[in-house]
């Protein structure tokens, strides 16, 4: 059955409020994606949802215009495996852009190298409910090998169900490990939630990060803001270090105009996630810079 008007994600706000947190230099957003355009980057025949252009060049204003000089380009679903728009836009970046791939059972080494040199760091594996991809772990395993070799890390989209049932996979992959989107957790569920406490577990491995996007996304499906914060403030709690975050511009799953993520107070959630100033500042700076093996 054919989607509806009102299934069709909004374009990103073009006019973000100028936050009130003032990013300390060279802060990174660690979580965007850019779509097309599609006449030049044309998108993929299985993808899940059809948005508007976001070109690189609107991230860069966009990004301007809150204050932020550096970001990590996560490769989305309608681009799927192939990374040409991800590495177009590095290229475009004057060094200000890493980026990260979608798993690729059929990645070579060879192949991996070259992409390491044009600026990828990592790969993700989109195992999560929610995206209709189940825990591929032939895949998941075949990758890895190239991961290590590279010195990358394993991002993984993945919901609270597969974090429980993974979760000892997972923390024992001898690579860095990236959590996102809270691990799919939901907030309102509380922070004695099962799925919560295995996250927490996981967090607590040296090698496990976790990156804070989607606030708004949880929002928008019923949580509160306090929920919100509460799980924001213990994930960071239990590894500061190993924190970072970003907008997930340009915000694809919206599809009212009035729920459009304004991208200013997206980076001013960080004041109540991070009331502690120097680890806020880590989480847009240090630690970024420490993932993606940039040297000072």
């Amino acid at each position: 059955m054919a989607q509806s008007n009102a299934h069709v994600p909004l374009p990103p706000n073009p006019n973000p409020s100028v936050p009130k947190l003032k990013a300390p230099p060279e802060s990174w957003d660690m979580h965007f994606h850019v779509f097309g355009p599609p006449q030049e980057f044309p998108y993929a025949e299985a993808r899940r949802y059809t948005p508007p252009a976001a070109p690189i060049e609107h991230w860069f204003e966009m990004s301007k215009a809150i204050g932020l000089k550096n970001g990590l380009l996560v490769t989305p679903n309608i681009h799927d495996i192939d990374p040409t728009v991800t590495l177009m836009a590095i290229e475009k970046s004057d060094g200000r852009l890493r980026g990260v791939i979608r798993a690729d059972s059929g990645l070579t080494l060879e192949r991996a190298r070259n992409l390491k040199t044009a600026g990828i760091r990592g790969l993700r594996f989109p195992f999560a409910n929610f995206v209709g991809r189940s825990f591929d772990v032939a895949q998941l395993e075949a990758n890895v090998k190239i991961i290590e070799k590279m010195s990358w890390f394993a991002e993984f989209q993945i919901d609270g169900e597969g974090l429980e049932k993974h979760a000892e996979l997972i923390g024992r992959l001898p690579v860095t490990v990236m959590i996102d989107v809270f691990g799919g957790v939901e907030p309102k569920n509380g922070l004695h939630q099962p799925a919560f406490k295995t996250l927490l577990d996981l967090v607590r491995r040296n090698n496990v990060w976790v990156k804070l996007t989607c606030a708004d996304r949880f929002m928008l499906e019923g949580t509160s803001y306090e929920d919100v914060v509460a799980m924001s403030r213990a994930v960071i709690e239990a590894a500061p270090d190993r924190i970072i975050w970003g907008t997930d511009w340009p915000h694809a799953y919206v599809y009212r105009a009035r729920d459009v993520p304004d991208d200013g107070k997206l980076l001013d959630m960080l004041l109540d996630f991070a009331p502690d100033e120097a680890i806020r500042n880590n989480i847009l700076t240090r630690n970024p810079r420490r993932i993606l093996g940039i040297r000072d």
